[in-house]
């Protein structure tokens, strides 16, 4: 089966002035990414995999997955 990699793109919106919006802001680009996909994964997988499995029920051509 041939895969198609494709995504959303989520925005996070982070007070500087907060402490731990502050230590986030510290981290490099690359770990606040790291860490944020991560936490979105962790909480909303378990919550949407419900409907990814109503979308795939009958699917004959193509199957949607969240990929880990």
């Amino acid at each position: 089966m041939k895969k198609i990699t494709h995504s959303l793109q989520f925005v996070t919106e982070v007070d500087e002035n907060h402490p731990v919006g502050m230590q986030l802001l510290a981290l490099s680009k690359e770990m606040q990414i790291q860490m944020l996909e991560g936490m979105l994964k962790e909480l909303l997988v378990p919550m949407i995999q419900p409907v990814i499995d109503k979308v795939n029920e009958n699917g004959s051509y193509a199957i949607l997955k969240v990929a880990k």
